[in-house]
């Protein structure tokens, strides 16, 4: 019996129709073996076009997928019109007509939280960069570097005045290179475009740390808000990050006869189920204890308003640095250097995978010393 093949559309967003082929009887599925009547061409067509490009794009794109479906067609009622070698042609050829773009939207919307609004701005450059539209055909190395000096010359989607910092051109460039890395092993690309492209240099930024004398003087100083006064000397006592002090609950704290306090949480970023122990003075800044569900922070969150009362306190206590909330973490971690503690131990205490990651913090110490030499002068 032969297959019949139907060119259908499907409604998606933004007022856009997807095209797909649909079969009967069903097909086995190239990856799966599975039986299945749909496979989606990625590529869409304007429900209601709005001006001649549009018109002109939906023209071409149909016209496409008209040739799309008679090729497969013929691949699956007339095998003996090609050779394999010309079948392994023509799929190249289709995958290479496919949109790109569309493509690193669906690797989007795999992301888990940890990731996935870097992922999501990572899309937006690439979307603005490339109008929505860019064949697999046309992944090449020039595009690759383009796309790489547009960000690093761009401004900022935060601002229109500020420039994207070097960093997020790095996260951003790199979100690419998985992209293609993952479209080399799904078979959009027949080389692997990602070892032929050199990621964005990593800029050096300053961690700015508190001082103990600092940190001492921010315990004896008033701050607006009690409880982000509370939530950061508890950071800076146990290294916990910003989003995890957030979510806190009461029942992720224990106390071990003979051990002392310990945190038992999975952390935000990492997603790792972690024991980390504290020190009592770091739990006696949490107050009276409630149920095993409650936020021991209560209340607290990440705004303009809540820095404000943070920059205040700050002010208020003589500190000159620019100190934000994830300082008092890094003070905590160039502290313990300082007192002699592993850096081992500290990896793990602050969670990191990578021990690279934490060598940071080693570098920031000498930093630390090298300031504190250069304090003492002699006038001759």
């Amino acid at each position: 019996m032969a297959t019949k093949v139907t060119l259908r559309q499907k409604p998606i967003s933004k007022g856009r129709r997807s095209l797909y082929l649909d079969f009967y009887p069903p097909i086995p599925h190239p990856e799966s073996g599975k039986p299945t009547r749909r496979e989606f061409l990625g590529i869409y067509i304007y429900e209601k076009p709005k001006n001649q490009i549009e018109k002109e794009h939906n023209k071409q794109t149909t016209l496409l997928a008209e040739q799309i479906k008679q090729k497969r067609e013929n691949q699956l009622n007339k095998p003996e019109i090609y050779t394999d070698y010309e079948k392994q042609q023509l799929k190249i050829k289709e995958l290479g007509e496919q949109n790109f773009v569309e493509y690193f939207r669906t690797l989007v919307n795999k992301r888990k939280e940890s990731n996935y609004d870097n992922w999501v701005s990572a899309y937006n450059y690439l979307k603005t960069f490339t109008n929505g539209n860019l064949k697999f055909a046309n992944l090449n190395e020039k595009f690759c570097n383009e796309f790489k000096e547009y960000l690093l010359t761009t401004k900022s989607n935060k601002s229109s005045k500020a420039p994207l910092s070097q960093n997020s051109a790095v996260s951003y460039f790199n979100k690419l290179k998985a992209a293609l890395k993952q479209a080399h092993k799904d078979g959009y690309l027949q080389n692997d475009l990602n070892v032929r492209i050199q990621s964005v240099k990593q800029a050096e930024t300053r961690r700015e740390v508190l001082t103990i004398e600092e940190l001492n003087r921010l315990a004896k100083t008033e701050c607006k808000n009690p409880l982000l006064k509370s939530a950061a000397l508890f950071s800076a006592l146990t290294g916990l990050r910003h989003s995890d002090v957030i979510k806190l609950v009461w029942g992720e704290i224990e106390y071990i006869s003979n051990e002392g306090y310990i945190l038992k949480i999975t952390t935000q970023k990492t997603k790792s189920v972690e024991n980390i122990p504290i020190s009592e003075q770091a739990y006696s800044l949490l107050g009276e204890r409630k149920e095993p569900t409650d936020k021991v922070f209560e209340g607290l969150k990440y705004s303009a308003y809540e820095n404000k009362h943070l920059y205040q306190w700050i002010e208020a206590a003589g500190v000159t640095k620019n100190i934000k909330f994830h300082c008092f973490r890094h003070t905590y971690a160039v502290l313990q250097l300082s007192k002699g503690t592993q850096i081992t131990t500290l990896q793990k205490l602050l969670t990191h995978k990578d021990l690279k990651t934490t060598m940071i913090y080693a570098k920031v110490l000498d930093q630390t010393k090298r300031d504190a030499a250069d304090k003492i002068k002699l006038e001759f």
